[in-house]
């Protein structure tokens, strides 16, 4: 069994609880010491059975080998967690897939270290998933689809095959890309939308069909 600790105690780090409980129950193999966490509230507390075992600092600081699962959803404060933690050599990110949808080898289907798949998620084939996407529940993903580092998919996102999503790309739930269409770069796509032409780098669109309402920096 190997060590595990998750990195944010919010709601998303529960779900990343039970992600791993729902692991181990077919293949055990995470030892599960607790969460790391910023919240002075949660600081010497128990969350679901687990205790917070300190800051995000303190775990930049971990000295022997420990595997962290970043629960984390908005691509931005993600990154820059990650790049917070990763310059510790003794620290090391698995991709975690609930068993409903680990890929089978037929799938070829890439996986990079930090991915999070969730229960209900489909992969079909042909998938390249780059580091630390989040890929939430029920999501569905079509062949041939791309995303890169950071991209975020909230409950329910349906893409097309052919998709091209840039790097920390953010989909609200329910929202879906039609087949062949790119999302750019820390773009971000309001639930419930239907994105029907490519969207670009940096801006924010809404709607059905989506709509560019806003241009922002990263």
């Amino acid at each position: 069994m190997k060590d595990i600790a998750i990195a944010g105690a919010g709601g998303l780090g529960r779900e990343v609880l039970v992600l791993l409980h729902q692991i181990n129950e077919v293949t055990p193999q995470w030892n599960i010491l607790g969460f790391y966490d910023d919240d002075p509230a949660l600081q010497q507390t128990q969350i679901n059975g687990f205790p917070c075992l300190g800051s995000l600092t303190d775990l930049s600081q971990v000295n022997r080998e420990l595997h962290v699962a970043v629960a984390v959803g908005y691509p931005a404060v993600k990154k820059q967690l990650v790049t917070s933690l990763q310059h510790n050599s003794c620290l090391f990110f698995p991709a975690l897939v609930h068993p409903s949808a680990q890929p089978k080898p037929y799938q070829y289907i890439e996986l990079a270290e930090g991915t999070l798949v969730f229960q209900g998620a489909v992969l079909t084939t042909n998938i390249r998933l780059g580091k630390h996407v989040l890929v939430y529940l029920n999501c569905t993903v079509g062949h041939d689809a791309v995303l890169e580092n950071f991209v975020s998919l909230m409950p329910g996102v349906n893409l097309g095959g052919n998709t091209n999503l840039g790097e920390g790309a953010f989909l609200g739930a329910n929202a879906t890309v039609l087949q062949g269409l790119q999302i750019g770069s820390h773009t971000k796509i309001g639930a419930g939308s239907v994105v029907s032409n490519s969207i670009p780098d940096n801006c924010t669109a809404v709607g059905v069909p989506a709509k560019i309402i806003k241009h922002h920096d990263v």
